[in-house]
């Protein structure tokens, strides 16, 4: 079995290779060095903040990584100065995309190291960007200092000033006066927001406070692996956007997103108020099964064992203490709660637990069944949402015959929605981001049968073939795939496919455009070492192909049948990047088609585009998209109190009508609207747990409007099919087409 992904990668077998240092490179320049002396001085400026500085195995993982990217990368590159150079600007854009806090003198400091970094790398001395991490840390507590400062003054919100948000390509502020200046008006449009939500001036004053507070804070906590990981994948992404390095950390958190399983208590954890707070318990977890604890619960304490001793992390980073309650198998874990809604001091509760392996269910296939009022009956169109191609490989290799599999699930799915009499099947790929290729393969096959599904091509220009030989049709019934921006790699090969061949109306917006395969690379096994340290390399080495040939690479798939969208190709998307790969097409892969839907398109499309005509939420949607489109051009917000108010009452009444017509139609609740577009100036960690879980359950329970249309749009299928024998033997038995001789 090949361990390949796209979209998220896997873990592979260790590669061996000498790690060799080539001793042309020299120690970086005077003027670098002087550099690094003057923002190690200002760094130091401020004791006891910002003197982070970088581990002997980082250098290790660094040069282990420019040995891959130089030499084993799809588009290997040089790591020289030409890439230092693009180095330098993608993490100085990664510590300050939105140039709020360094102004263009540190930036002048900086530029000693535009041609040093790869000189760094190769001469295993990361102190460079280490100074250039410090001195951000020291200029955002400077920033937000000020920002406080400037709470206890009087703001004017009858002057005709504005605030320009998008500041990304914005010159550098010149100086310190200018760089005020900007974060005067910034704060001016926080407190704005808040007075706009109906906040008095004590109650704003509170809140901004402890916003500025909770950032620096946050700040202060990273570590040296923190910067390293930000500074190792600015130059991963320099050679190609989907090669990234993975710290140990990263790492786990990648293999418990592929194998939905993890050993724990069963516990979704966020960090409220310096306090790990539980927000979610897993159904048939240790913390569920117990009863002895609910959401909203504070952590405050961990121990290891009924007899270990109990390590406070008040004020702990929420990943250092999701470590500590992570654990082996049928080992105990104590914890120190302070129950929800309880102030600091009142009486805790010590809560014991068996750590059990837990499967993360949400990110599973999932299942309903949507019915379609027709003419003469209704139609019933099974669901199939599915989040990521998911496949546990190390149980799949060990032959565990229960390992979790994105297609297993799906074809036991199927399997129910057969007995249940659907008419037809719509997968729902939005926002999945990829996975397994081999899942992406496999469950193609649960549609087509045996045949080619993808297409690889490797640096040396091979390509092969992938296809899976046992595969079985489970499924031959009309389908439907669901696709939109998010939907990426692996979702555009399952989509493509089905596209290819004939056998499913593709739904929806232009995929997200990323056509390439990634493997990962275990540093500690290269290492023989027998605990994470140096982390993981998540590389791409192939470009995958359709088996007609073409790509999904930068264009994506493009729907059969297309929705209004707020997404923007130039922000979100492979075509978004800078260095993305091109476009290219090679020879088609020996296959048959098993359908061919082009003569029922035109008729799916004529009734879909009658129907959002006279659809009130389609209608709202394109009203909003436009807008969205008017906003985002314009970039600045007015901070006249006035305009604000105009602004807002003008949105408010918009939404009072859409829920007075909701309501008449029997739609959303007055309640869901309001929660989806009232701006209350708070930011995520700042409203209520029991608020955010509220908005949360909100937003499920509204109405699904493509969804809802997707499903009529398959109903209108099964129709066309039932009632035009001719047309459904032309649909569903498409004629074998003229391939060429050879493959590429």
């Amino acid at each position: 079995m090949k361990k390949m992904l796209i979209g998220i990668a896997f873990v592979c077998g260790a590669t061996a290779f000498a790690a060799v240092q080539d001793s042309s490179f020299k120690s970086e320049s005077k003027s670098a060095k002087a550099a690094q002396d003057t923002v190690s001085k200002a760094a130091a400026s401020a004791a006891g903040f910002g003197d982070l500085k970088p581990l002997h195995q980082q250098a290790q993982a660094a040069t282990f990584t420019a040995e891959f990217l130089t030499r084993f990368h799809y588009k290997p590159l040089p790591l020289d100065d030409a890439m230092s150079q693009k180095i330098f600007d993608r993490y100085l854009k990664s510590l300050d995309p939105e140039k709020l806090f360094f102004v263009q003198s540190d930036v002048d400091q900086f530029s000693a190291y535009r041609t040093k970094l790869d000189d760094a790398i190769r001469n295993d001395d990361l102190s460079a960007p280490f100074s250039m991490f410090n001195l951000y840390q020291v200029r955002l507590r400077e920033r937000l200092t000020y920002a406080k400062e400037l709470l206890s003054q009087n703001f004017d919100f009858t002057s005709k000033e504005s605030y320009r948000y998008a500041r990304e390509k914005e010159p550098w502020a010149q100086n310190d006066a200018a760089l005020r200046d900007i974060w005067r008006l910034r704060v001016k449009n926080d407190w704005l927001r808040l007075k706009l939500a109906g906040k008095d001036d004590k109650s704003i004053r509170g809140t901004l406070e402890k916003r500025y507070d909770y950032t620096v804070t946050r700040i202060q906590k990273l570590k040296s692996e923190d910067v390293f990981q930000l500074f190792l994948d600015a130059y991963a992404t320099s050679v190609e956007p989907h090669t990234n390095y993975l710290g140990p950390k990263a790492s786990e958190d990648f293999d418990i997103q592929m194998k939905l399983s993890l050993v724990g208590i069963g516990a979704v954890l966020q960090e409220r108020d310096e306090m790990t707070t539980i927000r979610e318990l897993v159904p048939g977890g240790p913390a569920a099964l117990s009863g002895k604890l609910k959401v909203g619960d504070r952590i405050v304490g961990v121990a290891q064992g009924e007899k270990g001793a109990m390590t406070d992390v008040l004020g702990w980073r929420l990943d250092d203490v999701v470590a500590l309650i992570r654990g082996a198998k049928d080992t105990t874990v104590v914890l120190d709660v302070l129950p929800a809604e309880a102030n600091p001091d009142a009486p805790h509760q010590v809560v014991s637990l068996v750590r059990n392996k837990i499967t993360l269910e949400q990110q599973a296939a999932k299942k309903s069944v949507l019915e379609v009022k027709t003419a003469d009956g209704t139609r019933r169109i099974g669901v199939i949402a599915l989040p990521t191609f998911y496949q546990d490989f190390d149980a799949r290799r060990k032959g565990e015959k229960d390992f979790k599999s994105a297609t297993r699930d799906v074809a036991r799915i199927l399997a129910e929605l057969k007995k249940e009499q659907v008419d037809s099947v719509l997968i729902d790929l939005r926002n999945n981001g990829g996975g397994s290729l081999s899942e992406s393969v496999e469950l193609s096959s649960l549609f087509i049968g045996k045949g080619p599904v993808v297409q690889q091509r490797n640096s040396q220009g091979q390509v092969s073939v992938e296809s899976d030989n046992r595969g079985s049709v489970v499924w031959d019934g009309p389908l439907g795939v669901l696709i939109n921006r998010g939907s990426a790699s692996a979702s555009e090969i399952f989509a493509a496919a089905m596209q290819d061949y004939g056998r499913a109306l593709i739904i929806g917006e232009s995929s997200f455009g990323k056509g390439t395969v990634q493997t990962l690379v275990n540093f500690d096994q290269i290492a023989h070492n027998d605990k994470p340290k140096l982390g993981e390399l998540k590389m791409t080495v192939a470009q995958f192909f359709r088996v007609n040939g073409g790509t999904t690479q930068l264009r994506g798939v493009s729907p059969d049948i297309s929705f209004p969208t707020f997404t923007d190709e130039e922000s979100f998307g492979e075509s978004s990047y800078d260095n993305a790969l091109p476009w290219v097409q090679i020879k088609p892969a020996d296959y048959r088609p098993v359908g061919d839907l082009k003569e029922i398109l035109p008729l799916l499309q004529v009734k879909y585009e009658m129907r959002a005509a006279k659809d009130k939420e389609f209608q709202f949607i394109r009203d909003d998209i436009n807008e969205f489109k008017l906003q985002k051009a314009k970039k600045v917000i007015s901070l006249n109190e006035a305009e604000r108010r105009k602004e807002r009452d003008m949105r408010e009444k918009k939404n009072k009508e859409r829920e007075k017509i909701r309501n008449q139609e029997k739609g959303d609740s007055k309640d869901i609207v309001k929660s989806q577009t009232q701006d209350d100036g708070l930011q995520a960690n700042e409203r209520s747990l029991s608020a955010e879980l509220a908005a949360e359950k909100a937003a499920k329970e509204a109405k699904d409007v493509y969804l809802t249309e997707a499903a009529q749009i398959l109903s209108d299928e099964v129709d066309l099919l039932k009632t035009n024998n001719r047309l459904a033997q032309r649909v569903l038995s498409a004629p074998t087409p003229k391939r060429p001789d050879a493959r590429q």
